[in-house]
């Protein structure tokens, strides 16, 4: 009898141990679980779209998704309208399935709500099946079927305003038909803000805002490759190959050093770091290919960067193949429509979220959402390998971002919502893109509820704290905070300011500014030059910067306080002899009471007190009356 039973006992352990196997071999091959399919979602059939709406979102990509859930959710008739055939935009045409994802200071996602619930339809955590996105895209729509209307292929040609306020649009539907659709309220999720734009918002381009407007962001065209050994490259990332990298079941990201071991064919191209999504198919797609120079409001442009990005994907193919343990048989597998574009206009809005609000882990009374993700700003050129500003611990998204000036009835929802050009390096990630966007959405719906229009209500309160409940009540993740920052108190703070709102300074990842350090007559220099063409561009010809330049005794000179007047007077067209420079300097104001008690004219400067001085004579440049 023991016997049977241990026979028995041991069929049934080997019967589960293979189970077992079979389970793990499946989700290695096949790491997702999703929780949306096929058979979720009904046939899209194109509507018969209505004369008046309460709530008209345009643009489907994620953050106009959200945006229409969530008005939907609160029992608004919404009409979202997508040019292309299909939900997800960015994610799903430009196939950037990577997540920016973040954690708030309690170590739960930053952005949750509406993204979040997307985001487990997926079955992934940082990178995503582009089918399976699109269907949880569409799932989120469908479960909203009855205040929701989805028209695709639905082209934007026109506003209806009037006076300042946006009543209606024209567009071409599916079918043909050119109509006028009017809304109470209307949400922007465009990628470029054209809704916004045609209804004459003011905004900007590039990085107008510090004297930067012709600034172009590398664009990137997604690598998608098939017959990729994992488990190989898994073993790469442990060996350092390329300065290794962290990989799971379906995302790897690292191999910094092909940002240099890669030579391009096109010197308009680089190879950056690989940010690697393994599909369902197998198949991976990777973000890591830029290419400058491009503007991405120029649909020409566009498609020359596509045709740039194609033919520099098979010379980065046959380098792999060669050089890249596991992709020795890997081949093209597709070329995604449309290009990831990462910056083009900036909204101008109630708020204009700066970059000390993120430094400083602000938060706002009016908050809708928190980042928490570093302020990136991508590089421009092929020498240029970009930067880190900060890490943010937290910082609040402003109800007044969403606001654009001067056009009433709507709302920015989207990488051009009102963030200043360096803030929006991070405020521009589709996490919290879609964070704002289900904000929107919740906004418009209490904003017609009360019947108070947006700038109002951004004014109220009242309102907004049912804005806030709203949100709340759909998972969105918000509660108030009071975080330290860097340097606060400390005497020199707010001189730097102004350097950290115009991207002068840069703390990286460690949120640190060499103050200790000595400061350099060739560091003063550079940052006085590089303030005045970002702070006043318009006035950059009146001042001496070559004759100031004159002054540098070498890269390495440690700048004293006596020599820093001599370059603040030239620089301001003013010769006199070296022992009166100091005093000159402090009578025309360039030198002020606090950095007299803090050096004496000969006294070598750290960086705390060069920074204070720059800062200061900046302010004082902005703040000359014309």
């Amino acid at each position: 009898m023991k016997d049977k039973k241990w026979v028995k006992r041991t069929k049934a352990a080997a019967i589960l141990f293979i189970i077992v196997v079979i389970v793990i071999g499946i989700k290695k091959l096949y790491p997702y679980s999703t929780t949306v399919s096929k058979s979720d979602i009904e046939p899209y059939v194109a509507p018969d779209i209505q004369e008046q709406y309460d709530v008209i979102v345009v643009g489907g990509e994620p953050e106009g998704v959200a945006a229409a859930v969530s008005a939907a959710k609160n029992g608004s008739k919404t009409l979202l309208i997508e040019h292309r055939d299909g939900l997800g935009g960015l994610f799903t045409y430009g196939a950037l399935n990577f997540l920016d994802v973040s954690e708030d200071i309690k170590g739960s996602w930053a952005n949750q709500g509406i993204f979040l619930e997307w985001l487990k339809l997926t079955g992934s955590k940082i990178g995503f099946d582009l089918t399976v996105a699109e269907m949880a895209f569409m799932k989120l729509v469908q479960d909203e079927e009855q205040n929701l209307t989805l028209s695709l292929n639905t082209q934007l040609n026109d506003v209806v305003v009037e006076g300042n306020t946006l009543t209606g649009i024209v567009l071409t539907d599916e079918k043909g038909q050119k109509k006028t659709v009017k809304a109470k309220r209307f949400i922007d999720s465009t990628q470029d803000a054209d809704l916004a734009v045609a209804a004459n918002a003011p905004f900007f381009k590039g990085g107008a805002d510090i004297g930067l407007e012709d600034r172009k962001m590398a664009v990137t065209l997604m690598m998608h490759f098939s017959n990729i050994d994992w488990d190989a490259v898994q073993d790469a990332a442990k060996e350092d190959v390329f300065g290794g990298g962290e990989t799971t079941s379906n995302v790897a990201w690292g191999f910094s050093k092909l940002h240099y071991d890669y030579k391009p064919v096109n010197p308009q191209t680089r190879l950056r770091g690989l940010n690697m999504v393994r599909q369902k198919d197998g198949s991976v797609y990777i973000n890591a290919l830029q290419i400058f120079g491009i503007d991405g409001l120029d649909p020409v442009q566009k498609q020359k960067a596509i045709k740039i990005g194609k033919a520099e994907t098979k010379h980065v193919l046959k380098y792999l193949q060669k050089e890249f343990p596991g992709f020795q048989n890997a081949k093209i597998e597709s070329f995604p429509p449309e290009l990831y574009v990462r910056e083009t206009r900036h909204i101008k809005t109630e708020y204009q979220l700066p970059m000390t609000d993120i430094w400083e882990n602000n938060d706002h009374w009016d908050s809708i959402g928190f980042g928490s993700y570093p302020v990136d700003v991508q590089a421009t050129s092929p020498g240029d390998y970009g930067y880190i500003i900060s890490k943010p611990e937290q910082y609040a998204i402003p109800f007044r971002s969403l606001i654009p000036l001067k056009v009433d009835n709507l709302l920015i929802a989207s990488k051009a919502a009102g963030y200043s050009s360096i803030a929006a390096g991070s405020a521009r990630v589709v996490p919290i893109g879609m964070t704002v966007g289900e904000a929107a959405g919740a906004a418009a719906a209490v904003s017609i509820e009360n019947e108070t229009p947006f700038r109002e209500m951004s004014k109220n309160k009242k309102l907004v704290k049912t804005l806030q409940n709203v949100l709340k009540d759909q998972n969105a993740n918000l509660y108030t905070f009071d975080l330290d920052y860097p340097y606060k108190g400390e005497w020199f703070y707010d001189n730097l300011k102004p350097l950290i709102n115009h991207g002068l300074i840069v703390g990286g990842y460690a949120n640190e500014f060499p103050v200790d350090k000595p400061f350099t007559e060739m560091t003063f220099s550079n940052l006085l030059t590089n303030g005045i063409h970002r702070m006043v561009p318009d006035r950059a010809s009146q001042y001496k910067m070559k004759e100031m330049r004159n002054y540098i005794g070498g890269e390495k000179k440690v700048l004293t306080g006596q020599h820093a007047a001599r370059m603040l007077l030239a620089l301001d067209g003013v010769n006199v002899p070296k022992e009166k420079a100091w005093e000159t300097a402090i009578e025309k104001g360039f030198i002020d009471k606090t950095l007299q008690n803090k050096i004496n004219p000969e006294d070598e400067l750290k960086g705390s007190e060069g920074y204070y001085l720059v800062g200061h004579v900046l302010n004082k440049i902005e703040n000359i009356e014309q």
